[in-house]
């Protein structure tokens, strides 16, 4: 238990480096990339992401052995403490100290994931089962989440504009772990039977569109409008998918689902005081403009292209 328990702190903390790293990185780029593939064209040539990158997989790694010591009710609440490494860390990289609000939404957002997944403790199930019209289902409505969340995305601006993608990139991931559950499980029979399955590439085409919204969502606003987001976001399409589909259960009756729901209400708290903390709203112009002279946005026109071919000049 007690690897378990160190292994899954030090996944957290892997990931929180890895989410400050990718995010230093996305914001970097110009705003006309989000949503596109030129934005994970050009993230690959920067060392910063591909550390970042690297360090999710060692994050990866750390995760699957405190579930090899573990069971998931005690693994996963422990590795939800990345938000309480990443958020502050992002803000001392820029020479910035969080406040009682910043504080608050962080813990806020950590402290409610986990009553949540420890409240309602999905159990059992059956990831090689398989029902097309379940299986159909929910990958429409996880579609639907995601694209009217891109949509509101669209009216939104800074840190919600941020945490709207970013529900979107939660809503993909989750689905997207579900679809890595049944890709192992035919592992049993077999590589044959994982290439025959129809799981393994909806898995990878997953994976790049949940990428991509991960770091759109990370050029979009600071990093912990997103990285809550996508945090909190996961594991309930997660847990849900593996209920209507694998045939899961979780805990329910007085007082589980009473600590769900405080847990749940308190996540969106900590959200909604991070989305509009005027601090972090500074912190990320102040990223913006610390890598606006290796990636200067096209002026558009008079003063402004004046101002953009300096700024582009600038050493």
């Amino acid at each position: 238990m007690v690897t378990a328990v160190v292994a899954a702190l030090a996944a957290g903390a892997c990931f929180a480096v890895a989410g400050v790293l990718q995010q230093r990185a996305a914001s970097a780029r110009p705003d006309e990339e989000a949503l596109s593939p030129r934005l994970l064209r050009h993230l690959v040539r920067e060392r910063v992401w591909l550390l970042g990158i690297a360090l999710a997989v060692l994050a990866y790694a750390f995760q699957s052995l405190a579930l090899a010591f573990g069971p998931l009710s005690l693994v996963q609440p422990l590795i939800v403490t990345e938000l309480i490494f990443a958020v502050p860390l992002s803000a001392r990289l820029n020479r910035m100290r969080l406040g009682a609000r910043e504080w608050f939404g962080t813990f806020a957002v950590a402290a409610g994931l986990a009553l949540a997944l420890v409240s309602a403790r999905p159990h059992g199930g059956r990831p090689g089962a398989t029902d097309p019209l379940s299986w159909g289902l929910v990958l429409g409505a996880t579609a639907g989440l995601a694209g009217c969340a891109l949509l509101t995305a669209r009216l939104l601006s800074g840190a919600w504009r941020a945490s709207a993608v970013a529900l979107a990139a939660g809503a993909v991931m989750g689905a997207q772990s579900a679809l890595l559950a049944a890709t192992i499980d035919r592992l049993d029979e077999g590589v044959a039977a994982v290439l025959a399955g129809w799981q393994t590439y909806a898995l990878v085409g997953a994976s790049v569109i949940g990428l991509l919204l991960i770091q759109s969502a990370f050029q979009q606003g600071p990093l912990a409008a997103g990285m809550t987001v996508i945090d909190a976001t996961e594991p309930v399409v997660a847990v849900a998918v593996g209920t209507a589909v694998f045939g899961e259960t979780v805990t329910h009756g007085w007082p589980a689902s009473g600590f769900t729901a405080l847990g749940l209400a308190l996540v969106v708290a900590g959200i909604a005081s991070l989305d509009s903390s005027p601090l972090l709203a500074a912190l990320y112009c102040r990223e913006r403009r610390g890598t606006r002279t290796r990636h200067p946005p096209s002026p558009p026109s008079g003063q402004d292209r004046r101002d953009g071919e300096h700024t582009a000049d600038t050493p």
